[in-house]
């Protein structure tokens, strides 16, 4: 696939400095490196984001994660590796990723409110949003994603 645009950063320069700024406020947020990882893994996923997938995966392989979750995770509902609060975050994230069809059900809702405060609901939201808004520019520019992926440790 040819990429559509490939200096869309430098062009749009104060805009990307803007969206870095809220990922590195992301990091100090309240949530856990490896929920963030698997959500923003599970919107690439259903947006294919191939671009999105590979740098997620990467970093989250660096931070620990283990394959067989990567593997599994489109398949997160039918898998017991994934705990109660990482559950309730994607069924949220599917639901806010698709917000189109599903208008954030209640259901949705009531999952996630009852595991995570009012705080990390806040900041679970935004990085759905954001990594939402990552995939979209991505894809409609048709980033090439990279080419390698380090090992389990």
């Amino acid at each position: 696939m040819t990429p559509r645009m490939t200096d869309h950063f430098k062009r749009a320069a104060p805009g990307y400095k803007a969206l870095l700024g809220f990922e590195m406020a992301l990091k100090e947020s309240p949530l856990e490196h490896t929920l963030l990882h698997l959500i923003k893994l599970r919107a690439s996923q259903i947006n294919g984001c191939a671009f999105c997938l590979q740098m997620h995966a990467a970093e989250a392989l660096k931070d620990g994660e283990t394959q067989l979750r990567l593997h599994l995770l489109a398949g997160w509902r039918d898998s017991t590796l994934y705990s109660a609060r990482e559950r309730a975050a994607l069924g949220w994230t599917e639901a806010l990723t698709l917000v189109a069809q599903t208008h954030a059900p209640e259901a949705d809702w009531q999952a996630v409110s009852a595991e995570f405060n009012a705080d990390e609901l806040a900041w679970l939201s935004y990085a759905i949003g954001m990594i939402n808004l990552w995939n979209r520019v991505q894809v409609g520019f048709r980033a090439p994603h990279g080419m390698d992926m380090p090992k389990e440790r």
